[in-house]
């Protein structure tokens, strides 16, 4: 619901968001930059909680994070800008450094965010940075030839 959204992001009351698809349980916004609207992806360290491949660390710190995003094709970069044969990733962490959400960006240049439990919406990266999500601490791209 809007009214919860922009309770929770505060910054999206003065943007041009919009909502993209209904509530969804069943995934999150790892499982969605991955991918994934099947399983919910979080470095859990109870492995019933959540999907984490295997292979990569589970733990809940960004070299994690950067870890599995790398294992899916992506590499660290410092530019948001959108670039057409590129996909890029953005990775947000609170003050602590904690990773707390991930987004992907769209062919529009504009950002892409599943929100926890509740819609997908379609944003600006700085949209949704405040005490939810803490900010962006890592953008990562990959060509899109790998997509």
């Amino acid at each position: 619901m809007v009214e919860e959204i922009e309770s929770i992001f505060p910054n999206l009351q003065r943007s041009r968001y919009q909502v993209t698809s209904p509530e969804n349980q069943a995934y999150n916004c790892v499982a969605w930059v991955a991918g994934d609207t099947l399983k919910w992806w979080w470095p859990d360290p109870d492995v019933s909680d959540a999907y984490w491949p295997p292979e990569i660390t589970r733990n809940e710190t960004l070299v994690a994070f950067i870890e599995l995003f790398r294992a899916l094709g992506y590499a660290p970069c410092e530019e948001s800008e959108y670039e057409p044969d590129h996909e890029r990733i953005a990775i947000f962490a609170a003050a602590d450094g904690m990773p707390t959400h991930a987004a992907k960006q769209l062919s529009s240049g504009r950002w892409s965010s599943q929100l926890g439990k509740l819609e997908d919406i379609e944003h600006a990266l700085d949209d949704i940075c405040g005490s939810a999500y803490g900010s962006v601490v890592q953008i990562m791209k990959r060509p899109t030839n790998l997509s």
